[in-house]
């Protein structure tokens, strides 16, 4: 019997000490109690303030012990399921899960390579992308539709979405009606209201406005999920020396104090609720002014902030696989390949914005082919080395012994493929056979394979049922949209 054995197998970091974590957690606290957030929703004012908050016209001031009771009440773990039952989502700690991103406005062409508004057809591209893709375990758009219906992007994106994928979406929406209406597909897709409590099917995606924010919108789409008891993401996009301070601790405190209050709300409303934190959480580049989303920053700062919510017991939604680069070329890989690891080796929930270029305006497949192929290695490299009698192998060397050969052996037949990584894009063959091959890139063998799944990968349909209640609330949702323009 081994006794006092300290398992390490599994790869992780820390970038916080247990001390700076809790200083990054009392300076939220003191940030929500004397700093205070905006809440421009007046039902969100009036209930904190049943409860215990100081409301000051739209500022409000949330004391220390109803941020503790939120996180005591919020789950640490929960299932959003899929209609693959395979491929849903187990949210609990040190479980990574990785998915685009929403919004952007354009979008590389998968066959022309050029950049354009994103529409309709490419929800569909992404969404077969994403349902094809092994190591891409949730859905979002990669852009926002510029042909649907006029303020029905939201709405249209998620039908789209349901339509050709069977793992999990993370929904959006501009205002409470779509969130209403995204619901209402979701209920659909679970089989009834009663189905949907037990088997919630997709996560919701919102967030306040840094500085310390929460705009009227956005509060009434948190308070429409924690009513429906939807999971729910509500974090902010700080970016450091312009919304918010230049310092990463400072960064952070805000970051997680702009999670906090809508925890807070949430839990009030509905004790329970699924509730992610985290954040878009990166700087300023001043001297191009954009937000950077390949910047090292924005690594660090993602990893510091998954630390802050374990602490809390809070599954976090990160940030990676995201570039600057206009197109997919070297710094596109270095600041996906860095930005993807880090996320992992922190141990981040649901990592989105994979296939993000151009600091977040546009979209690309070859990007998330290229990201699938990356998140598979570090997969590999994060499951660290296994060490027991039938690893160590004594016995097949001994077997082999000095100068012989290992290739013939049973154990290495047995064993090899569980133990070695085989990439799908990346090439290790000789210059030969390289260039017998075409002499390609990384890049081009993923606009290849891109290509390939839009031409030959066939999603499994939505029911022909669950189909005609998607068009009869689009139908509504238009309807609407003609009487007010009226």
């Amino acid at each position: 019997m081994r006794v006092n054995v300290e398992a390490n197998r599994a790869l992780q970091f820390r970038t916080l000490s247990v001390d700076d974590v809790q200083r990054i957690y009392l300076a939220a606290l003191q940030i929500l109690a004397d700093i205070g957030v905006l809440i421009q929703e007046p039902t969100a004012r009036e209930l904190l303030a049943d409860h215990g908050a100081q409301v000051t016209d739209e500022r409000i001031r949330i004391p220390e012990y109803m941020v503790k009771r939120a996180i005591a009440t919020a789950p640490p773990r929960f299932t959003v399921h899929a209609r693959d039952p395979e491929k849903s989502l187990f949210i609990q700690p040190n479980r990574v899960y990785y998915g685009p991103g929403p919004t952007c406005p354009n979008f590389i062409d998968p066959e022309t390579g050029q950049r354009r508004p994103y529409v309709m057809d490419d929800a569909i591209a992404v969404a077969k992308a994403c349902d094809a893709l092994d190591n891409i375990d949730f859905v979002q758009s990669l852009g926002s539709i510029s042909d649907a219906p006029s303020g029905l992007a939201d709405i249209y994106e998620f039908a789209v979405l349901a339509q050709n994928t069977v793992k999990p979406i993370v929904a959006w929406s501009f205002g409470q009606e779509g969130c209403a209406d995204i619901h209402q597909m979701a209920v659909a897709m679970a089989g009834g209201e009663e189905a949907f409590a037990q088997r919630s099917n997709y996560i919701f995606y919102a967030e306040p406005m840094s500085p310390l924010n929460s705009g009227q919108e956005a509060m009434q789409k948190l308070m429409y999920c924690a009513e429906h008891r939807i999971p729910l993401v509500y974090t902010p996009c700080p970016i450091g020396g312009a919304t918010a301070s230049a310092t990463f601790a400072g960064i952070l405190a805000q970051a997680l104090a702009e999670s906090l209050h809508g925890l807070v709300v949430a839990q009030l409303i509905s004790p329970g609720t699924p509730f992610i934190m985290g954040g878009v959480v990166s700087i300023m580049d001043m001297r191009e002014k954009v937000l950077a989303y390949g910047a090292p920053e924005l690594s660090l700062l993602s990893a510091g902030l998954t630390e802050v919510a374990r602490f809390l017991g809070l599954p976090m939604w990160s940030t990676a696989g995201c570039t600057d680069a206009k197109t997919v070329d070297e710094q596109a890989a270095t600041e996906a390949a860095i930005s993807l690891a880090m996320a992992a080796l922190s141990g981040a929930n649901l990592v989105h914005d994979v296939g993000y270029t151009d600091s977040a305006l546009t979209g690309s497949l070859t990007m998330l082919v290229m990201c699938d192929e990356i998140i598979s290695m570090i997969k590999r490299t994060v499951g660290g080395l296994e060490v027991n009698a039938e690893t160590l192998a004594v016995e097949v060397i001994d077997a082999v012994g000095p100068g012989g050969k290992f290739i013939g052996e049973d154990h290495t037949v047995k064993l090899f493929r569980r133990e070695c990584y085989f990439p799908k894009l990346a090439d290790r063959s000789n210059v030969e056979n390289w260039t017998a091959r075409g002499a390609t890139t990384m890049g081009q063998r993923a606009e290849e394979q891109a290509r390939q799944i839009l031409t030959t990968h066939q999603p499994t349909p939505l029911p022909a049922e669950t189909k005609a209640q998607f068009d009869e609330v689009l139908a509504a949702a238009v309807a609407r949209a003609e009487e007010r323009s009226q």
